[in-house]
Formats: structure tokens, C-alpha cells, sequence
């Protein structure tokens, strides 16, 4: 069985079997879209030939084939000697914490001083 408010008696009382209506919502006005405060230059690729002039080559083919190589060497660690100095700086950080949080961990464990 299904239930609907009486605006009247405030109580719950037996209602049809209708799709869900809640009441006190009002239709919206016809939807409008906002104007556009902000926008970018576009394009339609027509009519701009077949690449639009203001967008860079895609290196999406050339980025997968030099980190798929198989060198053995790991994937966050490909571009060289900057992935080596953030890897190695995470990884201090992490160690870091790890030690900091041990140490908090000991010396709220000890008992105060009377």
C-alpha cells in the first residue's frame, strides 16, 4: 500500500498506486541554459580542415611506446634523474614518518611523572 502526507491533518493516509508525486514542489520555470561568461575559441573540425590550428600534436602514441619498452627498468622511475630524486624524496618522507609516528607512539606510552 502506498502513503501520501494530508496537508490538512498532517498525518499519513492511504493513497493510490501512482508514480511518485511529492507535493509543495512546484514545475520549474522552462529551462534556460546561463549565458556564457567565459569561453574559448572553437572550432567545427570542417571548418577548420583536418586539424585544428590551436591544438598541439598528440604525443599520447609517442609517451605509450617509450614507456611500454621493455628495458627493465620500472615505470615511474623512466624519465631519468627527476623521477629518481622524487622517488627517493617520497620514500624518505614516508621512512621519515613512519619513525616520527613510532617515537609519538612511545612516549605517549610512557607514564607522566608525579
Amino acid at each position: 500500500m502506498y502513503y501520501k502526507l494530508n496537508g490538512v491533518t498532517q498525518r499519513l493516509t492511504g493513497a493510490p498506486a501512482t508514480a511518485y508525486s511529492p507535493q509543495g514542489l512546484r514545475p520549474a520555470a522552462t529551462p534556460q541554459s546561463p549565458p556564457v561568461i567565459f569561453t574559448t575559441p572553437t572550432k567545427v573540425v570542417s571548418e577548420a580542415g583536418s586539424q585544428v590550428e590551436y591544438m598541439g600534436a598528440n604525443k599520447v602514441p609517442v609517451l605509450q611506446k617509450f614507456f611500454q619498452t621493455s628495458d627493465g627498468v620500472p615505470v615511474h622511475l623512466k624519465r631519468g634523474l627527476i623521477d629518481k630524486l622524487l622517488y627517493r624524496t617520497t620514500m624518505g618522507l614516508t621512512v621519515g614518518g613512519v619513525v616520527y609516528c613510532l617515537v609519538a607512539l612511545y612516549v605517549a606510552a610512557q607514564p607522566g611523572n608525579k
